[in-house]
């Protein structure tokens, strides 16, 4: 009777701590889902991302060397120089993109190679606003800007702005090279419409022309 008894304890014990650690783990599974990070509906919806352009200014850090080390500042042609490594494309790579072309450069003198590419300073983004704004002329953006900000940017329209007749000349990129310049006219109402796509649709990129007539 005792045997049968402390049997009934046993069984009931790894039961409970069957249940138990079934819960701990759902509970760790439940927190683990909770930390991940959201998707962003707007970069994934854009498609943007940052590619290096003329002047803008790197931080190219070698670990352990400092001579190969340095502050740059990608030239008109799109290209930097390093020691060593020499001239090297960089205009139209991502950061993560010059890191790894930089790394494949040096693994010709040494085997195990860590490289960060920092940018310090955004000068490559320059978009043109023209005709019936306050302030017409070059701007220098610094982060993704939408055609409606780039207006608010140059001044607002003047009184005699065709605002629904605005064109967008986007010019060619490196990387559509031989694409040509597209002409996209844009409508203000569209743009100001509740839950419209398209201020998002036209974030500006590096040489774009906004004409207001």
């Amino acid at each position: 009777m005792i045997l049968s008894n402390t049997k009934s304890v046993t069984v009931f014990g790894y039961l409970l701590l069957f249940l138990l650690f079934s819960g701990f783990v759902s509970t760790v599974t439940e927190a683990q889902e909770a930390v991940k990070p959201p998707v962003n509906p707007v970069v994934k919806e854009s498609g943007y991302r940052y590619t290096v352009g003329p002047e803008d200014v790197l931080e190219i850090s070698v670990w352990r060397n400092d001579d190969l080390s340095k502050v740059v500042t990608v030239r008109p042609d799109g290209v930097l120089s390093l020691p060593l490594v020499g001239d090297i494309k960089a205009a139209g790579l991502t950061p993560s993109e010059l890191r790894d072309s930089i790394v494949d450069h040096l693994k010709e003198f040494q085997e195990t190679v860590v490289v960060s590419v920092i940018v310090l300073e955004v000068n490559s983004l320059n978009v043109f606003i023209l005709g019936e704004v306050a302030k017409p002329g070059s701007y220098t953006l610094k982060r993704r800007t939408s055609v409606l900000q780039a207006i608010a940017i140059a001044g607002g329209f003047t009184q005699y702005a065709s605002k629904n007749k605005m064109v967008l000349v986007r010019e060619e990129t490196i990387n559509e090279a031989g694409k040509g310049a597209e002409k996209i006219r844009i409508r203000f109402d569209d743009l100001v419409k509740v839950g419209s796509k398209q201020n998002n649709k036209y974030l500006l990129r590096p040489g774009d022309t906004i004409f207001v007539p």
